[in-house]
């Protein structure tokens, strides 16, 4: 039966955001509860095991608000945490890597697709298994680049010094001159798909576009994820009720300025709601500090 009750997503900082913008694009008369654990970004460098504790926390809180189903708008989560999450939830969880790898698998013309994504999600290889499992014949290069998300969580996405910073992320996937693909020439790249396999990494898509060039395909899985949100719904008979008007809220462990300056580069005024939020081990830690510092 139709539902009111919100959507809930999480990622490690405002990466996420970019799968919230979509999900608002599929789904208008849907709300949201987004958090992003601003303060313990990234989870990239992170242990898994430290990842599953963080994204367990994430998930916790989301589950306070009621929420009907819980994305989790972080590739890195997705990639170490889903199965655990999925034990922990009462609602239905989604991930970001399978939509994004489905749609990877079938972009490529060649069979060559690269991916770019954090150090635990490279380590995890789950890409590798999604892409294949979905294609065997597929080729997948999986390739690291940890340097991305501090830029996009300090608010530079665009400019020389990231266009600098993000061709040198990338230079193992370019030819050995380094000048980056030709027109029509995606031969010499060696994939002509490339999955952007960190949700942070959209907000840079313009820019990699460029150091790529025209004829790679840049494939993020926020509107995948979106489409794969839209189909559970449906499935479970759980959409809003028709004629609801949709309410949406964003809570951070960081700093709400920053996070609400980002947020406005993405959808303008509209999302305005943004409150702090204190997760458990999080408080604990800054607690010690307090107690250290006084002492």
């Amino acid at each position: 039966m139709p539902d009111a009750r919100p959507i809930g997503l999480f990622d490690s900082g405002v990466g996420g955001l970019t799968v919230l913008r979509e999900v608002l694009r599929r789904l208008p008369t849907e709300s949201t509860i987004y958090l992003g654990d601003n303060a313990r970004a990234p989870y990239g460098p992170r242990e898994d095991a430290e990842v599953i504790r963080y994204a367990s926390e994430c998930l916790d809180h989301l589950a306070t608000h009621d929420v009907k189903a819980i994305v989790v708008a972080c590739n890195t989560a997705s990639a170490v945490a889903l199965p655990e999450l999925r034990k922990r939830a009462r609602v239905p969880v989604l991930g970001v890597v399978r939509p994004g790898a489905t749609a990877a698998a079938l972009a490529t013309r060649s069979g060559r697709v690269g991916v770019i994504a954090t150090q635990a999600t490279v380590r995890s290889h789950a890409y590798l298994a999604a892409i294949t499992d979905e294609d065997p014949s597929v080729m997948v290069h999986e390739h690291a680049t940890p340097e991305l998300v501090p830029l996009v969580e300090s608010g530079r996405t665009s400019g020389p010094d990231v266009l600098a910073v993000v061709r040198r992320a990338l230079l193992a996937l370019l030819p050995a001159d380094g000048r980056g693909p030709v027109d029509g020439d995606a031969d010499r790249l060696g994939v002509d798909t490339l999955l952007l396999g960190c949700t942070h990494y959209p907000l840079l898509a313009d820019v990699i576009s460029t150091v790529v060039g025209p004829a790679v395909a840049v494939i993020d899985s926020a509107s995948a994820t979106a489409s794969w949100l839209a189909g559970l719904l449906e499935v479970h008979g759980s959409g809003a009720p028709e004629g609801s008007v949709a309410t949406h809220l964003q809570l951070t462990t960081g700093d709400v300025v920053a996070f609400r300056r980002t947020a406005a580069g993405l959808f303008g005024e509209e999302l305005a709601n943004v409150q702090a939020v204190a997760l458990p081990s999080l408080s604990h830690a800054r607690a010690a500090v307090a107690v250290a510092t006084a002492s």
